[in-house]
């Protein structure tokens, strides 16, 4: 069985389909991948950040970017928050938004 991907809000749809046309392509394809082969791709495609929580890491000439996502049960994989790198590190302030919203997702 397939899995499948959806978005906790709109806001995460409209910021993956802005993304420019290098991050979006790698990150169809990545995605592609993550509903054959499930949500697990490992590095340097994504990692688990603790609680549930993992990342899509995405590279291009245009920069990175990276997505937080969770799995749900009946192979579901809901995208969860995104941003563009700007330093080496993840900012702080996003790994927090996106564990927020994780908590939201899980009492749902």
């Amino acid at each position: 069985m397939a899995w499948s991907i959806s978005y906790h809000t709109k806001a995460v749809e409209v910021f993956v389909l802005g993304l420019p046309e290098g991050l979006l392509a790698r990150y169809l394809r990545l995605t592609d991948l993550m509903i054959e082969f499930g949500a697990n791709l490992g590095m340097p495609h994504t990692r688990a950040m603790s609680d549930g929580l993992f990342e899509l890491r995405i590279k291009g000439r245009e920069g990175i970017a990276r997505v937080f996502y969770c799995t749900r049960i009946g192979q579901r994989i809901v995208m969860l928050h995104g941003f563009v790198k700007k330093s080496e590190k993840t900012p702080p302030e996003e790994l927090k938004k996106a564990r927020m919203l994780l908590a939201e997702v899980k009492k749902s």
